[in-house]
């Protein structure tokens, strides 16, 4: 087994939503850092998942699209960006998994009824093994 950390969906932009949101994806974060870490003590690979959504203005470039500072990525960790809620849909996704030789992806980020539980489908409909990683799932 080889697993992969996908972040989904932790962008500035969804930290507007609600103080409830803001405050479910600051506790997810938390989280999310620890996995982070975990990671990079085995050398395995992170992808940090990014929506874009040009009509409402979430696009690269603008801060709303950006990932917390919080958030400890490293340049080096790959990025998605999506247009879809599943991440597999019409990205390279699957291929960089495959590169890597990953079969497991650990599933978090934002939001846990939509792009998260979506892109988790979408990994076992890939033949992947799919987990959710508890307190690191955010919500509104």
């Amino acid at each position: 087994m080889k697993p992969a950390l996908l972040i989904i969906d932790v962008q500035n932009r969804f930290f507007e939503t609600s103080p409830t949101t803001a405050e479910s994806l600051t506790e997810a974060i938390k989280h999310i850092n620890e996995a982070i870490g975990l990671f990079r003590e085995k050398e395995l690979p992170i992808f940090c998942i990014q929506n874009v959504n040009v009509e409402d203005n979430l696009k690269p470039g603008e801060p709303g699209f950006d990932v917390p500072e919080a958030i400890e990525l490293r340049a080096t960790d790959e990025r998605i960006h999506k247009t879809y809620r599943n991440a597999f849909n019409k990205t390279s996704l699957m291929e960089k998994l495959e590169k890597h030789g990953v079969d497991t992806v650990i599933v978090t980020g934002y939001c846990a009824g939509h792009c998260v539980l979506s892109t988790y489908r979408g990994a076992e409909d890939l033949d992947l093994k799919a987990v959710m990683l508890r307190g690191a799932i955010a919500s509104n």
